[in-house]
This record gives C-alpha cells, sequence and structure tokens, in this order.
C-alpha cells in the first residue's frame, strides 16, 4: 500500500518534466492522478505511461490563466472520481528572455505573472473548496530557487515566483484549521527540456554553480512532493521546501592554491 492509496491527486504542468515525473510518482504511491496542462497529446502519452504501470489517469486539458478553465478542471475531478486530496500547482509560462529590466515588453512581463502566479491563486481558488468539502487535503505550489536568489534579466520569473512564496503562506494561514496544508518547493538547477535545448556547455556551467556539482532530476524533485503530500508531513505548512543540491545554504568553500 503506498502512502497516497486512495486519494486523488491534480498535477498541473504535467505534459512533461517536473510535472510529468510527479503525476508518475503519485500514481506509483497509489493515487487517482488527474492530469492537467494545455497540450493534450503531451498529456495523453503520460497517462498511458501511467497506467501501463498499473495507475489510474485522466487528462484534462487546461489553461491556467483562463478562471473557467480551471473551474472546469476541478470540476471534471469531481466528476471523475468525487474528490480532491492533493493538487500540485507547477504549470508556469510567459515571461521573458533574459533581459534588463527597463528592456522588458509589458505584455512579456504580465504574462509571466498571469501564468506563473495568477495561474497558481486561480487553481487553489478552485480547489481549496473540494478539499474542504471532503475533509482536507494537501497543496504544493512549485516555487524556484530564484525566489531567494535572484536571477539578473529574469524580472518576470523572479517575481512570479517570489510571490508564489507569499500566497503560499498566506492560503495555509487561512486554510490550517480546514486541515488543508499549503506548501511550496523551491527546485534548484532540474534537467529538464528547457536546459536540454541549452546544450551540454550550458549544462556543464550551470551544474559547477550547484555545490553537489551536479544538476537534480524531475524525480527528485518528485519524491519530494510525494513526501510534503504524504503521511510524513502532517505537521508541515505554510514552508518552501528547497531541493537544490545546495544552491541555497551559501557559497562554497574557495579551493586553496597548492
Amino acid at each position: 500500500m503506498g502512502t497516497m492509496q486512495g486519494r486523488v491527486a491534480l498535477v498541473t504542468g504535467a505534459s512533461r518534466g517536473i510535472g510529468a515525473a510527479t503525476a508518475q510518482a503519485l500514481a506509483d504511491e497509489g493515487a487517482r492522478v488527474v492530469l492537467a496542462a494545455r497540450d493534450e497529446r503531451a498529456l495523453q502519452a503520460v497517462a498511458d505511461q501511467i497506467t501501463a504501470r498499473g495507475g489510474s489517469a485522466i487528462v484534462v486539458p487546461t489553461d491556467v490563466s483562463d478562471p473557467d478553465s480551471v473551474c472546469q478542471l476541478v470540476a471534471r475531478t469531481l466528476g471523475a472520481y468525487g474528490r480532491l486530496d492533493v493538487a500540485v500547482n507547477n504549470a508556469a509560462g510567459g515571461g521573458h528572455r533574459p533581459t534588463p529590466l527597463a528592456e522588458v515588453a509589458i505584455a512579456d512581463f504580465d504574462s509571466a505573472i498571469q501564468v506563473s502566479l495568477r495561474g497558481v491563486f486561480l487553481a487553489m481558488k478552485y480547489e481549496i473548496p473540494a478539499m474542504v468539502r471532503g475533509g482536507g487535503g494537501a497543496i504544493v505550489n512549485m516555487s524556484s530557487t530564484a525566489a531567494h536568489w535572484a536571477v539578473g534579466g529574469l524580472a518576470g520569473y523572479v517575481t512570479a515566483k517570489s510571490g508564489l512564496t507569499g500566497l503560499t503562506r498566506t492560503a495555509a494561514l487561512d486554510y490550517a484549521a480546514s486541515g488543508i496544508r499549503v506548501n511550496a518547493l523551491t527546485p534548484g538547477p532540474v534537467r529538464t527540456e528547457n536546459l536540454d535545448r541549452a546544450g551540454p556547455r550550458t549544462r556543464e556551467k550551470v551544474a559547477a554553480s550547484v555545490p553537489m556539482r551536479r544538476l537534480g532530476q524531475p524525480a527528485e524533485v518528485a519524491a519530494a512532493v510525494v513526501w510534503l503530500c504524504g503521511p510524513g508531513a502532517a505537521f508541515i505548512t505554510g514552508t518552501s521546501l528547497s531541493v537544490d543540491g545546495g544552491l541555497l545554504a551559501g557559497m562554497p568553500p574557495y579551493e586553496q592554491e597548492r
């Protein structure tokens, strides 16, 4: 019996990377999983992998920037499974390429906020009432080490992820007495499609900046999500857990010249 046996879990941004790995990990622990993202074909491929391993998954194409689409996502979840116990708000997007702040287009900045911050607000707005009716639940919002250690040129992304910290804490306080735990996860550099496209030289440089001298893997982030949503984290809410190879701990020691 897995730690998620009998539970229903919703994962946004589930079509690839951390979202897909998280959906698979939750299913492996016994959860019935609802997969949400805009790319229906990619979602179906993830669902097929889950069912091939004996799990249960349904696909609900969703645009997290659209309130009606998010409302329908939760309604479809309840219609299929009758309850919602776990939500992982992983969808992100919009924003801009590395650009000095004064040169960032207003529309690009707004798009980062709309998807990566407002989208999480919308998700929780509809997820939380469903969890309250079911007697409680656990939510994990996917943030980033950039929320605590800014990256130059990424004003939209850094602002959205920083805002998630306050949004997560506020939701945790609002619903702790209702049995709903709300936490954030702050991954460091993780090998997903973006880093794969960047090429081996970039991956090597990024990995060298991590104290553990390697990139994280989506499955490692997914394992942290499963733990935060499970019984082992039953007294944890309103916090941000870093999965970053030591990146936020500080600066590694300088190598001494010999």
